[in-house]
């Protein structure tokens, strides 16, 4: 009787909270340990005829140390994302109010104001034309001749005057550029300096994305130049 009273404040005690704690740590490295016991297994009961080979075992080693890698790898590359991902949200939140130029084909003419980008032009030309359209309608409120260029960015500048020399009405248009290369004419593509309304946060593959007063957005990383402020639009 006494010694079952001595232990009985011992036997009282539990090891659940401790056991709880340690749980997730055990977990983790059960895959590892089965592994191990499993090759060990593996080599105990190998039949002394065919024993495994080193080439075997090695492969079976790496296989699983690779797995583990790949895991250690996804982690380490989505904490990354994540920095990149806030980092560009702060630089775009910035260009709120300001011009940016980046790949486009339509273009927002404000009361007064003009409309401007550049061509990106594949070869040299002797001949390379802007043709500006009501994006409404499609028809051509004016073509602007730029003459011959070379290879490279040319820029362009629409005053918003159309071909009768009257100022066209305040809106969005389409911007079409052309070259005159090897013989015929070849559609060139088109960068717009459009001013930034807001900013959108995406997730997963869809990053920041910079909304255009009056168009549509673009991901902040297609952006091609910050204009100063009072300048590009």
């Amino acid at each position: 009787m006494a010694i079952t009273s001595a232990t009985n404040p011992y036997s009282n005690l539990t090891v659940t909270p401790k056991k709880e704690s340690t749980a997730a740590p055990k977990a983790a490295s059960l895959g590892q340990e089965q592994f191990l016991k499993l090759m060990t297994t593996q080599m105990t009961h190998q039949d002394p005829s065919k024993p495994m080979e080193n080439g075997e075992f090695l492969t079976q080693i790496a296989q699983f140390g690779t797995v583990s890698g790949i895991q250690d790898l996804q982690k380490s590359f989505g904490d990354f994302a994540g920095s990149i991902a806030s980092s560009q949200a702060l630089q775009a939140t910035s260009l709120v109010g300001r011009s940016v130029l980046a790949p486009g084909t339509q273009g927002l003419l404000k009361v007064g104001g003009e409309i401007t980008g550049a061509i990106n032009l594949t070869a040299d030309s002797s001949n390379v034309n802007v043709t500006v359209k009501d994006a409404a309608t499609g028809e051509v409120v004016k073509t602007l001749e730029l003459g011959e260029h070379g290879v490279g960015s040319v820029p362009f500048v629409w005053d918003g005057i159309n071909s009768n020399g009257v100022a066209a009405s305040p809106g969005v248009y389409k911007i079409e550029a052309t070259a005159y290369i090897d013989g015929k004419n070849t559609g060139m593509t088109t960068d717009i300096n459009s001013e930034v309304d807001s900013v959108s946060m995406g997730s997963g593959l869809n990053g920041v994305k910079v909304n255009l007063t009056g168009l549509d957005s673009v991901d902040f990383n297609k952006v091609k130049q910050i204009n100063s402020l009072g300048s590009g639009v």
